[in-house]
């Protein structure tokens, strides 16, 4: 699965472990991907999105408990 959102675009940043003696050591922050299937005009569509994307179409009306139980 790829780290970046397909709808947002949000995607891996860079970063530092910083430890109680404040030595720095690389890290990766990755985005909370989840797939999720859609049906549009008939036909499933898989999109992997980020969980704070899902939340915004949920608030947002497009999606919904009954879009996500059709598509299963």
């Amino acid at each position: 699965m790829a780290a970046r959102c397909e709808l947002t675009g949000k995607g891996k940043q860079f970063g530092n472990n910083v430890s109680f003696s404040l030595r720095r050591t690389k890290r990766v922050f990755k985005p909370n991907l989840q797939k999720k299937t859609f049906v549009v005009d008939g036909q499933k569509v898989t999109m992997t999105l980020s969980t704070s994307a899902i939340r915004t179409l949920k608030k947002k009306g497009i999606l919904g408990k009954k879009d996500v139980q059709a598509a299963k």
